[in-house]
């Protein structure tokens, strides 16, 4: 059968979802993870749909796109067809040709898991190596530490506390308590839980969002941010070792985080609270010239 590419409508997000759950590993490279999908469901669920794009063949599910932002496509693909030959080649056409609607001309990036096939074709179509990603992992079997920090799960009441920890840390306007309203309203929610930790007199100094896949897989931290005038306090670190001990009681088999590997502070902070890394990932690009389209 041949390989379909698609569009779902909201009411088929939880089909891409669930396909996405499964394709989580234990010692599997990092790859789009349900958690991604629920943390751009800030936007809502009518722009998540716009956002995703699918490939099946024969009804099955075998690669879930996102499109976080319209010249970055992020692709989870079926462990068993990572390395098919004709899902691979569709992906690259996909990907390379804007009049298939999936990327853009000019400047754009494919990330995909270490060791796909795409990564491969992608690089034999001219597209180059862009700049190195730190993937950073903690193993859940054994138990979590004290954060030493009195730490909040985030009720619908309290959206606007981890809003203000968030705008203050990515210097971000746009967060705000209707985006986090919107994204645990989406389906991925269900698996994930926004974590604020305050100092020793109440103020609130570093939030969290985690994301598990189910019990027995790896769930990841999106995002991690210290408020702006509480750094270097090893607050950080602190609200990391939160993320996992939440991650660990949802049943997670382990935190992931992918962060940029020039990033060093962050990398520093995630390594703090027990992360390791990981062979880095990165993702292809292609430059506003590089046009060398692949039929498929």
């Amino acid at each position: 059968m041949a390989i379909v590419s698609g569009r779902p409508g909201v009411d088929e997000l939880g089909d891409a979802v669930g396909a996405l759950r499964e394709w989580q590993r234990e010692g599997a490279a990092l790859q789009l993870h349900p958690g991604d999908l629920g943390w751009f469901w800030r936007f809502g669920a009518e722009a998540t749909a716009a956002a995703v794009r699918t490939w099946s063949r024969d009804g099955d599910l075998l690669a879930v796109g996102l499109l976080d932002g319209s010249d970055l496509l992020r692709l989870g693909i079926a462990p068993e067809a990572q390395q098919d030959q004709e899902l691979a080649r569709q992906l690259v056409a996909d990907a390379t040709d804007p009049a298939r609607g999936v990327l853009p001309e000019g400047e754009a990036s494919v990330e995909s898991p270490n060791g796909a096939l795409i990564h491969d074709l992608l690089g034999a179509a001219g597209w180059a190596l862009d700049d190195p990603w730190a993937i950073l992992r903690r193993d859940l079997s054994g138990p979590v530490e004290d954060p030493e920090l009195r730490v909040d799960v985030i009720a619908p009441a309290q959206a606007g506390v981890w809003a203000a920890v968030q705008r203050s840390a990515f210097d971000n306007p746009h967060a705000t308590d209707d985006r986090w309203h919107a994204m645990a309203s989406g389906v991925p929610y269900l698996d994930g839980r926004s974590l604020v930790a305050h100092d020793g007199s109440g103020t609130a100094v570093a939030a969290v969002t985690v994301w598990s896949a189910g019990p027995g897989r790896p769930g990841i931290i999106e995002p991690m941010g210290v408020h702006r005038d509480h750094r270097g306090q090893g607050y950080g670190t602190s609200i990391n070792i939160a993320a996992a001990a939440a991650l660990r009681q949802l049943g997670s088999s382990s935190a992931m985080v992918a962060t940029p590997s020039d990033n060093v502070g962050a990398v520093t902070t995630y390594a703090s609270a027990g992360f390791e890394q990981q062979p880095e990932r990165r993702d292809r690009r292609r430059g506003a010239q590089d046009l060398n389209w692949v039929s498929g």
